[in-house]
């Protein structure tokens, strides 16, 4: 039995509802393995079973993704103590120790940190899976990105530039429009500037040759669907990953054939590692992006356990870039 610092969410309400508290972890059973964490993400969806929106049985330790050193382990594991690994989708990892089923434990070369390993798991393979199981991208598409100065919006850029496809982006400030810029964006849109979506699905039309989009990704939900649905050509793809200014409400699903028989998509990663196989090839091919500087990693901030509630306010406020961190 070990006692573990962890972030816990007694109940479901703002961030003023976390607490760091002391908790009790049992040995690894057969199958698991004990981590000690070097590092755990700050993603949405931690918000959305906080908040509710996903519900999460009561209390829980908050954080879905981390990185460490593995420091015990139950019978059947084939894995040693000090091996450096990570994981994502699994509960209980914004703490000093996790207790992981080690099937879903992946190994992290020596050549990535183990804070990137951590920045990287979740919004990495989301937009690993993204853009190659929930739409292909390829030499010649036309993709939206918004927020593209996020957490997965800087990895879509990035790896649909590479890919050679002409990337239409969206940010809100300077600053932002600036990394996606940098970062292989051939056009950025100001989104604030429009207070109609239909003008600002105009504006993304006009950045991509007066063409609709042959995929949208959208992370941002509420305030950016419509500009979304409005922006894609005639048997277009709209991929909503995420709501970071709200759920999108129920919609006639009629407006899908009057916009040119599209398609809406609500993909999750955790369909998408389910498989070991899988899930190995979309870490590893995350890795090898960090490994090889195809991709570049940006750390936008590290908060300690009992500063949490900052880096969540901030995430919630979409003032930051980046992925942001827990180092317990």
């Amino acid at each position: 039995m070990l006692t573990a610092r962890a972030l816990r969410v007694p109940r479901h309400g703002d961030v003023s509802v976390l607490t760091v508290d002391e908790v009790q972890l049992p040995d690894p059973q057969p199958g698991q393995a004990l981590v000690e964490v070097a590092a755990s993400g700050v993603n949405f969806i931690d918000i959305y079973q906080r908040e509710g929106i996903y519900p999460v049985p009561l209390p829980y330790t908050l954080g879905l993704e981390g990185a460490g050193t593995v420091a015990a382990v139950g019978d059947g594991v084939d894995l040693a103590v000090g091996d450096r690994v990570a994981w994502a989708m699994r509960p209980g990892s914004a703490a000093s120790h996790a207790l992981v089923d080690a099937a879903v434990l992946v190994p992290v070369p020596d050549e990535v940190s183990l804070t990137d390993a951590a920045a990287a798991m979740l919004q990495g393979m989301t937009a690993q899976f993204l853009t190659s199981s929930t739409y292909a991208v390829r030499e010649g598409s036309s993709v939206l990105v918004h927020a593209a100065a996020g957490g997965v919006g800087q990895w879509l850029v990035q790896i649909c530039a590479s890919r050679g496809a002409t990337v239409i982006a969206t940010a809100g400030t300077e600053a932002k429009r600036a990394i996606a810029t940098r970062l292989g964006a051939d056009q950025v849109v100001d989104y604030t500037a429009f207070d109609d979506p239909a003008a600002l699905a105009a504006a993304i039309r006009d950045a991509n040759g007066g063409k609709g989009v042959d995929v949208a990704y959208d992370g941002v939900g509420k305030s950016t669907f419509d500009a979304s649905l409005a922006s894609l050509r005639p048997r277009g793809m709209l991929v909503l990953f995420g709501g970071a200014s709200g759920q999108v409400p129920p919609f006639d699903l009629q407006r899908l054939n009057a916009a040119g028989s599209v398609f809406v998509t609500r993909p999750s990663l955790m369909h998408h590692v389910a498989d070991r196989e899988e899930l190995l090839g979309r870490a590893g091919d995350v890795f090898e992006w960090l490994s090889s500087g195809a991709v570049q990693l940006e750390i936008g901030g590290t908060y300690p356990l009992s500063d949490a509630g900052t880096a969540y306010t901030a995430l919630e406020s979409r003032a930051t870039t980046g992925k942001l961190l827990l180092i317990p």
